[in-house]
């Protein structure tokens, strides 16, 4: 099987350099190609990425339309059966791609793949193997000495996230866009045959997950490649805080479309929302004492 892979760049030129670099030294027993999409970067003219890599499809957009809306720019001009969309901000240290489009050919109505990653230097995991959240799931998270008299394996398959080491391969419900991996004959079965772009950034892997795992392709973790993904966020306290009211609207947005708006959608906000809200103050009061 052929692989796309799509990455988006904006303002990133070095990350998006090293990122291409390791695809081309690591990648070796998969026929791939690689759809660079510039979101309208100032940084630099994105002929440059062409002029240093010839083999490249290069896709200039001239607005900056959000990560969705660029991998759909991107997914246009891909001609892989799989399509593997990749962060600028990742390196591979082995063949993953490899390995994880075998790993399409071993196993039956995968919806989204997702790999181990590490930061880089401290080698530090990732959680990007996911639960939906839920009220069960918010209360657990809440009061997890009840977690923790459960055998490990009983636990990280009932929560998953930090409550997973990842050191095994398995179902799950969502996992990070930062590596996502599925059938481009998927996209035919959503609406407007193309990933859902509702979002500008952040929650997207989460509800493009869902909306697979609805059509009978869940998501799949595999522990047996890892990947660099550097992720460093935002070191501005006020643009932390910014991200993370973003990240709770989005959410809200992903338990509507999944639960409906009645009685257990505000039942679940009346928790999530007082825990999440804590956690903002908290990190608001602190940010303003450091300043």
């Amino acid at each position: 099987m052929k692989v796309s892979i799509i990455i988006i760049n904006y303002n990133t030129f070095q990350l998006t350099c090293s990122c291409i670099e390791s695809i081309i030294k690591h990648t070796k027993s998969v026929d791939y190609e690689i759809v660079l999409v510039d979101n309208a970067s100032t940084e630099c003219s994105p002929v440059l990425f062409a002029e240093k890599y010839t083999q490249i499809i290069l896709v200039p957009n001239n607005k900056n339309g959000g990560f969705a809306q660029g991998n759909n720019t991107g997914i246009e001009k891909a001609t892989g059966e799989l399509l593997l969309l990749l962060n600028s901000d990742t390196y591979l240290i082995e063949d993953s791609i490899s390995i994880a489009a075998n790993a399409f050919k071993a196993k039956q109505n995968i919806g989204a793949l997702g790999v181990r990653m590490v930061f880089p230097d401290t080698n530090k995991v990732q959680y990007t193997a996911r639960r939906f959240r839920g009220i069960s799931w918010e209360w657990l998270d809440l009061l997890r000495f009840i977690l923790y008299l459960m055998p490990y394996t009983k636990r990280a398959r009932l929560m998953f996230g930090k409550y997973f080491k990842l050191d095994f391969s398995t179902y799950c419900d969502w996992v990070n866009g930062a590596f996502f991996m599925f059938e481009k004959r998927l996209l035919l079965k959503l609406p407007n045959e193309q990933l859902d772009n509702r979002f500008f950034m952040y929650g997207e892997d989460h509800l493009w997950c869902y909306q697979f795992t609805k059509l009978g392709y869940p998501s799949y973790f595999l522990h047996t490649t890892t990947i660099v993904h550097i992720n460093n966020g935002s070191t501005i306290k006020s643009k932390q805080l910014r991200l993370m009211l973003t990240m709770i609207k989005n959410e809200l947005a992903i338990m509507q479309e999944r639960k409906g708006k009645g009685l257990y959608y505000y039942l679940f906000c009346m928790v999530y929302l007082s825990k999440e809200y804590s956690r903002y103050f908290i990190k608001y009061i602190i940010s303003k004492n450091r300043s």
